[in-house]
């Protein structure tokens, strides 16, 4: 075999691969809808049992260049994770680490700014109202953090993830800053980070039209967000699909 052949490779050696080519699939297909921002919003995934283990993005690298191989795996409750050779970016550590920490629920934890969504984090009242189906899906699902503190290193992500604790909660609008969404595995986080921002983009085009909104009942919005959170492989099979697609257009994303 040569050295290029080999350079191709998935190592598949690697300890909990099936998961990194999950989030390395997530990252690159986040990037392809333009809801990353430059080198910096962070993914993780807890590997263990209390979520205190977790995957997660190198400092400072492209969304769309992240490989399987490049994933950091961290402790949370390891003190010396900063200090370290490779370090993750000291916001993530504050935020992903306490998350992980302190909602062991929170087995996958993504963090954007994406477009829509930061604009909802910007408005005076920063809830998603259910006018449309997509909405509907976070009715009761999701909370609204008002009191931005400022860069999210260790004290701000503590905070942060006290407003997850119920596991009911499934994405946080950071006012003044982006959205924080979780899910059982990267399959389910990201198709929920996904509707999020999808649910955004209709409210806020929805605004600039001036006209008064079809709010649904909270009857309706609740029966429609319980049906969805029991919609079967729905999740799983959109995530299949942008791997399916990414290797055949970029497999290097396994390596």
């Amino acid at each position: 075999m040569t050295i290029a052949r080999l350079q191709h490779e998935p190592r598949t050696n690697l300890p909990f691969y099936e998961e990194r080519v999950d989030l390395a699939c997530a990252f690159r297909w986040t990037a392809r809808l333009n809801m990353h921002e430059a080198v910096a919003n962070h993914f993780s995934l807890a590997v263990n049992e209390d979520g205190s283990r977790f995957l997660m993005n190198p400092n400072q690298v492209h969304f769309s260049r992240i490989k399987a191989s490049d994933l950091l795996l961290i402790d949370a409750n390891d003190p010396e994770t900063m200090s370290g050779p490779n370090a993750p970016d000291p916001t993530a550590w504050g935020l992903h680490g306490a998350v992980h920490r302190n909602c062991r629920h929170a087995r996958c934890v993504m963090h954007v700014h994406s477009i829509h969504a930061t604009v909802l984090a910007s408005l005076a009242d920063s809830r998603l109202p259910p006018v449309e189906q997509n909405s509907a899906m976070f009715f009761n699902r999701h909370v609204v953090d008002g009191h931005y503190g400022g860069l999210a290193f260790e004290e701000e992500g503590e905070r942060c993830s006290k407003l997850l604790a119920d596991p009911k909660i499934k994405v946080m609008v950071m006012g003044n800053h982006g959205v924080m969404v979780i899910g059982d595995t990267v399959a389910d986080a990201f198709n929920r980070l996904y509707y999020f921002e999808r649910a955004c983009e209709t409210y806020i085009k929805a605004l600039w039209t001036g006209q008064p909104l079809r709010v649904l009942s909270d009857e309706i919005a609740e029966k429609t967000a319980s049906e969805m959170d029991d919609y079967p492989g729905q999740a799983e099979r959109h995530l299949s699909e942008l791997k399916a697609i990414l290797d055949e257009q970029e497999p290097v994303y396994r390596n």
